[in-house]
């Protein structure tokens, strides 16, 4: 009988007005990730939650969480890498003083071999003591945010991606897909990274040559 290939646990935390492709681009990239990957480790991403219930994203849509947090410990399942999303003000800042969500991403933390956020997701690893002494980034109209955590080095710049040591943090919404590369190299391998960006067709030209205004002082959350 051929031996079970080893589960690698993906965890994302998700809450009432989290931002859509925060949550679906890692599980995208991911589960491809795990369709290359599947002769050594057998992927799995699950949607974890305070309730069973449906939680609506910033955009309306509806998404329903695989897990509750409570399951977790009840279970025992392990968390190898944690990805924690972003998501709209009011949703975003309430849950940076949910002391059940911050308590698991503190739990999770502890056993994950990649601790990981995207856009706004930061202010949560933040709240939760997890980026302390670490350099790290968020989206760039929350990167004022994100210097009122004194024990954070906030990188200089609107970088796509920080990694520093184990915790990786990216910028605004599609900084997630890079990132998401990222990991997958770190965690399979560079040639798996490869297949995922080519059958994702991730090779993007925009239309268009916007850009980030050079300067942002006032963070998004004050007086929410």
């Amino acid at each position: 009988m051929a031996k079970k290939a080893p589960v690698f646990n993906i965890t994302i935390p998700i809450y009432e007005g989290v931002d859509l492709m925060d949550v679906a681009a890692p599980c995208e990239m991911f589960n491809w990730m795990g369709v290359y990957w599947k002769a050594e480790r057998t992927v799995v991403v699950r949607l974890a939650a305070a309730t069973a219930k449906t939680v609506k994203t910033r955009d309306k849509l509806k998404l329903t969480p695989d897990i509750t947090f409570a399951e977790y410990d009840k279970k025992r399942l392990p968390t190898d890498l944690i990805w924690v999303p972003g998501g709209d003000v009011p949703h975003l800042s309430k849950m940076m003083k949910n002391e059940a969500y911050l308590n698991f991403l503190k739990k999770q933390s502890k056993q994950a071999v990649y601790v990981t956020s995207v856009c706004e997701g930061a202010l949560l690893l933040a709240s939760a003591g997890l980026l302390d002494g670490y350099e790290a980034t968020t989206h760039w109209a929350f990167v004022p945010c994100l210097k009122k955590f004194p024990k954070i080095a906030v990188a200089d710049g609107y970088l796509r991606f920080v990694v520093d040591r184990n915790r990786i943090t990216g910028g605004g919404i599609s900084s997630g897909l890079d990132e998401a590369l990222e990991v997958i190299a770190r965690v399979s391998s560079y040639e798996i990274a490869c297949q995922v960006q080519l059958i994702t067709q991730y090779f993007p030209k925009p239309p268009i040559n916007g850009s980030i205004p050079d300067r942002n002082d006032k963070c998004p959350l004050d007086g929410a």
